[in-house]
């Protein structure tokens, strides 16, 4: 049966659905970038309270600023917005629920004024957004906002029509103010280090740029929570619409398949009010950070870790690469040895029992994330996750030979090829520049830490140099099976 809102009552009843009458929500949240992440994290949180009967005025408008973006945008219209969350369980078993809290979708490209009188709709009351990492246009270098690519740029131009994130969102802001109303929370959900701030400063810059006393008024006046967000999101496949037809017998043309754990932390400053979060299991918090640092550098750096030795070591998958007791016990010591020293104590959580349930996470064989999907886009995540751990590292003479490694393992991977001689499809938005420092590998083997954006001044530290070195000529000459061998035995 195809997933509408008119076939919702006629789904098996081993599929879950919305319990609330979705014809009373109104919209509280406009969200930019609807991809798996989002459907899977804060539109379940937001349709758990639903079902209790709570947040009925802050159902989710959902918003599309790419090209790509246009193919989420026929589903939800073709689907009425609902859609399929398949939790996969280490045991197997396999929970399915339809999720109903995005009640519209719009696409920016087709029609940008739309999108910005809903933000500037007094019912707005929180802008949410997963625009990945590198989408805030903030330098590694200097920390900066970079005004230079194209759609900002272009944004930025007398009587430009907005087109992206920071356009709309700077405009919507503008009538607001000059309607003489409140403006609304902008709520980063992005694995950002102090996500909140980077978000202030992205678009209170652009705005500044824009327009001085506009720009003012945004710094002054518009809230940026910052937050930290979990789950283990791969990307669907056709085998898991296949599976959810044969086993849930509903045909669902984007679903969205997840692990089972899920967790957000989230800091507590929405002068519009917000839905009662609280109550569907979100840590509703003062200080973000101890949890984020906790999350950046133990999940996100030991993904980071296991994908790129785990796929030169010839894994595909991380579950099929963390049951490597050698790779397992890397990353545990990297967690223990290198990751723990920078992090803060974090309230109401045991480190040990986190760092033990990472690793049952990764090895979660039904959820089948994939090497290739983490090793994407790490020029735009390395530099914020890996490289404060070692920087802290470095200034206090801790030990870095695993981060060192891993770097190494980014390095040796950007070459293309992998050690059985097999071409590997690179993905990152700066790829011809981080292969182009591959590709000098051999010849100058510190190229790749010497770009400064990414690695600020690590090329000048000698014993981070040494360990990096040791470990890059290890992976060329012996491979990544003997590079962490050889950290493991030295641990």
């Amino acid at each position: 049966m195809k997933l509408s809102e008119e076939s919702l009552p006629h789904l098996r009843t081993s599929l879950s659905r919305p319990l609330y009458d979705r014809s009373r929500l109104t919209t509280g949240i406009v969200h930019f970038g609807v991809g798996g992440f989002h459907r899977a994290h804060q539109a379940m949180y937001l349709d758990r309270l639903m079902n209790e009967g709570k947040a009925l005025d802050w159902a989710i408008c959902g918003v599309g600023v790419l090209p790509q973006d246009a193919v989420m945008k026929t589903v939800m219209d073709s689907q009425d917005c609902l859609y399929t969350l398949v939790l996969k369980h280490p045991d197997g078993v396999r929970e399915a629920r339809v999720i109903g809290s995005i009640a519209e979708y719009l696409f920016a490209l087709d029609d940008p004024e739309a999108v910005i009188e809903k933000m500037a709709d007094p019912a707005t009351r929180i802008v949410s957004l997963t625009i990945t990492e590198g989408g805030y246009n903030i330098s590694d270098t200097t920390g900066e906002f970079d005004p230079a690519s194209a759609d900002v740029a272009a944004d930025l131009q007398d009587g430009a029509v907005p087109s992206s994130v920071f356009g709309l969102v700077t405009e919507a802001l503008s009538r607001r103010r000059n309607r003489g109303l409140a403006p609304f929370a902008v709520m980063s959900c992005d694995n950002v280090p102090g996500n909140g701030e980077v978000a202030r400063k992205a678009f209170g810059e652009f705005s500044r740029l824009l327009d001085p006393e506009l720009g003012q008024w945004v710094q002054e006046s518009v809230s940026f929570p910052s937050s930290m967000v979990d789950r283990i999101t791969p990307g669907t496949t056709d085998a898991d619409r296949a599976q959810l037809l044969e086993e849930f017998g509903v045909e669902d043309a984007w679903p969205v398949v997840a692990e089972d754990f899920a967790q957000w932390a989230l800091e507590d400053v929405f002068p519009l009010g917000r839905p009662a979060w609280e109550d569907a299991g979100v840590s509703m918090t003062a200080d973000v950070e101890p949890f984020e640092r906790m999350k950046l550098r133990l999940l996100n750096c030991g993904h980071q870790g296991l994908a790129y030795l785990g796929y030169l070591a010839g894994y595909r998958y991380a579950h099929e690469a963390v049951q490597d007791p050698e790779l397992a016990q890397f990353l545990l010591d990297y967690m223990d040895r290198e990751a723990t020293p920078t992090l803060l104590p974090v309230p109401g959580v045991d480190l040990g029992a986190y760092k033990l349930r990472l690793l049952q996470r990764f090895g979660n064989e039904y959820v089948r994330d994939t090497l290739a999907r983490l090793c994407a886009e790490s020029s735009d995540r390395i530099p914020k996750w890996l490289v404060p751990v070692v920087r802290e590292n470095v200034a206090a003479g801790g030990e870095t030979s695993r981060s060192a490694a891993i770097i190494a393992a980014w390095a040796r991977y950007a070459e293309g090829v992998d050690e059985a001689g097999e071409p590997i499809r690179v993905v990152d938005n700066r790829r011809d520049e981080v292969m182009a420092a591959a590709a000098r590998n051999r010849e100058d083997p510190v190229a790749f830490i010497s770009q400064q954006h990414f690695f600020v001044d690590l090329a000048e530290d000698e014993g981070f140099v040494r360990e990096y070195l040791s470990a890059l000529g290890t992976l060329h000459h012996s491979g990544a099976r003997a590079t962490v061998a050889g950290l493991v035995d030295g641990a």
